[in-house]
């Protein structure tokens, strides 16, 4: 087992439980510190490999993901592993797609899920879950 990420550092969303997720834009450079021991990518396309165990979920840019089942674990795959590894969501800009994912986990989390959009807006950034069917998703995320 490995440290998690530091709670200050750049990205990082402090779930309800203390489980530490970065989120990030891949069009981004990569932020200082540690890598991550686990990401997960938000794309339409597949993204290049990744030096670390990643999974890529296909999601279009403003859209919901290609394959909600697929969705649905990729995701618990990731709050399952945030709790004792570094785990990072990101898309292109790390903003609507990330947002949609890191208000899901925040969920599974055990938020309720009409204020999981509001806690990732006000504790990742403002501009997190860009569409209205991205703030559907979230409420209606099982």
């Amino acid at each position: 087992m490995t440290d998690t990420w530091a709670p200050s550092a750049a990205g990082v969303l402090r779930l309800p439980s203390g489980r530490l997720v970065r989120g990030r834009g891949l069009r981004r450079p990569l932020p200082e510190g540690p890598e991550p021991e686990f990401g997960l990518y938000l794309l339409g396309h597949e993204p290049p490999a990744m030096p670390w165990e990643s999974r890529w979920l296909r999601w279009p840019d403003f859209r919901l993901p290609a394959d909600r089942e697929a969705a649905r674990a990729a995701l618990r795959e990731a709050w399952e592993r945030a709790r004792t590894e570094r785990v990072e969501v990101a898309c292109g800009g790390g903003r609507g797609r990330t947002g949609t994912a890191l208000a899901c986990l925040a969920v599974l989390d055990g938020m309720p899920r009409r204020d999981a959009v509001g806690y990732v807006r006000e504790h990742y950034t403002r501009g997190a879950v860009e569409t209205p069917w991205q703030r559907r998703f979230v409420t209606r995320f099982a």
